[in-house]
């Protein structure tokens, strides 16, 4: 049953129960503290119904038209019948739930977002009903300690001496890139933010270093400070996506030949294309030779710190200037709650330069000393760090290790098993829990290969049973994988290989009728 048939099902079902209504014109009703358990209850109820769910399911993807429509229908009463705020509230999440990409089924094997763990939803809750903004300390005493408390129980992974480094809260990896970008272009040129570009001797060229790979926001942060695009130098990468090291240094120097002065260079951990990982260690001494602000773009890979088995593959992190963790993906926490990391205290500040005496006090004191508001972007900023605090404290580091440790293993056993499966090539051995592949059947011509891949994707969407990604690998689509559930096993992921075959196949007599036909004719 699609989410829109859900719905009328919904509203066909009023005056089943007895309505609950309230004076709408009166705010201490809509404030009320009973209203609000009798809401919290309907939300709790649906929610639990959602998370026992464990059938396969995709994306019931439906016509943006139709959807707009349902919802216009729902605004007003249906048909001129009066219709609950009670009953509108479980149409309501009945339609965002099913219309929403299915986190926690097996089905869903697509993104880099997580459902998350239940107890960091409820806090989320807790979050929103007290609404403390977290920028700084009068507003939200908790969080500011707790942000303090997380870095430091973080840093027994990274190793960077106690007091002497820095973590800021930011909503989102793009935005932390670009406050890390920012402060260190401050830190190498002092005078940009003042005097603006401006400010340079006409012969300097403020420049970027990024990889071929690395995510759009990198780039987008580049422009946005004012780095013009002929200033991004692209390093190569090899064939498992990673900066290829051998290039690295004769880039450099043809950049600073041609009169560019690279202040930052952008590295990643668990791209979003392939999950690869570069070369962290041997970057930093790079970085440090020639005097670079080295930042590292971990929002999906870093948080490999918390496992045992794999934290070997950050090796050098502690070597960076600054680094980003989105806790939102692998740490499976509700969205945004992104962990920018400093390795120097003093340079957390070089972002923004600013006064504003109405939040920003001349005279620090005790409480100040937890304000983040000067390291931040953001003024009024959600305590996101309390959703990954609660579930830090009250599960401990296992919880999240574990399922670590879970995904990655499952992408290897998928991953061996394509190996085994003469009809699909694999383009890498993954490093984390991403993995792309192509279904290459006999009588597919090389020519197509790229397009009948992305045909096969769009496919899947619609049928709704599965959710998977795609994305271009050397210029020719690919299917991407990213396992995100524990509930996922082998078995499913073999289901999901029968309905790429069934696709495929379909596709192909499609184009070979077609064929026939312009022949006949």
């Amino acid at each position: 049953m699609s989410a829109i048939d859900n719905l009328e099902v919904c509203l066909r079902s009023v005056g089943e129960e007895e309505d609950f209504q309230i004076n709408k014109n009166t705010l201490h009703d809509v404030f009320s503290p009973q209203l609000f358990r009798r809401n919290a209850g309907i939300a709790i109820e649906k929610l639990e119904q959602h998370l026992s769910d464990r059938s396969i399911r995709g994306l019931d993807l439906i016509d943006p038209d139709i959807l707009l429509q349902t919802v216009k229908n729902l605004m007003s009463e249906q048909a001129g019948m009066k219709i609950s705020d009670e009953d509108k509230l479980k149409a309501i999440i009945n339609l965002y739930i099913n219309t929403g990409i299915q986190v926690h089924s097996p089905g869903y094997m697509g993104r880099q977002f997580s459902g998350v763990i239940p107890l960091a939803g409820v806090f989320d809750l807790v979050s929103s009903i007290v609404n403390q903004p977290s920028s700084f300390y009068e507003a939200a005493q908790l969080p500011s300690v707790v942000e303090r408390i997380m870095a430091d129980e973080l840093n027994q992974f990274i190793g960077w001496p106690e007091g002497q480094f820095a973590m800021v809260t930011t909503s989102g990896g793009s935005l932390a890139n670009l406050t890390a970008i920012l402060a260190a272009r401050n830190d190498k040129f002092p005078q940009f933010w003042s005097e603006g570009v401006a400010g340079l001797h006409k012969k300097v060229k403020p420049a970027i270093a990024v990889s071929e790979d690395s995510h759009y926001s990198v780039s987008r942060a580049a422009g946005i400070i004012g780095i013009g695009e002929d200033q991004i130098i692209r390093l190569p990468t090899n064939a498992k996506k990673q900066i290829c090291l051998d290039k690295v240094q004769h880039v450099l120097d043809k950049a600073e030949q041609s009169g560019l002065k690279v202040f930052c260079l952008v590295a990643s951990v668990g791209t979003t294309s392939m999950g690869a990982f570069d070369p962290i260690d041997e970057l930093a001494e790079i970085s440090r030779e020639r005097e670079i602000w080295l930042h590292v773009d971990g929002a999906h890979g870093a948080s490999l710190l918390v496992s045992d088995q794999h934290r070997l593959k950050l090796k050098g992190i502690e070597k960076a200037d600054s680094f980003v963790l989105d806790a939102h993906k692998m740490l499976f926490v509700p969205a945004m709650c992104t962990l920018l990391f400093y390795k120097n205290k003093q340079k957390s500040y070089c972002a923004f330069n600013q006064e504003a005496s109405y939040v920003f006090e001349k005279k620090p004191d005790i409480y100040t000393e937890y304000d983040s508001a000067e390291q931040n972007f953001e003024c009024t900023k959600r305590p996101l760090i309390m959703n990954l605090w609660v579930c830090w404290m009250l599960y401990g580091k296992s919880l999240f290790a574990n399922k670590i440790d879970h995904l990655c293993h499952i992408t290897q056993s998928v991953y061996q098993q394509l190996l085994t499966e003469h009809d699909f090539e694999t383009l890498h051995s993954p490093e984390i829990n991403i993995l792309c592949f192509r279904y290459f059947p006999d009588g597919l011509e090389p020519t197509q290969i790229g397009d009948f891949q992305l045909m096969i994707r769009n496919r899947i969407r619609k049928d709704g049973k599965f959710f998977i990604s795609k994305v271009d690998i050397d210029g020719t689509t690919a299917l991407r994988v990213v396992f995100m559930n524990h509930e996922v096993t082998l078995e499913h992921f073999n289901q999901l290989l029968t309905e790429i075959r069934r696709i495929g196949l379909d596709l192909l007599q499609k184009v070979s009728n077609s064929n026939q036909s312009v022949v006949t004719r």
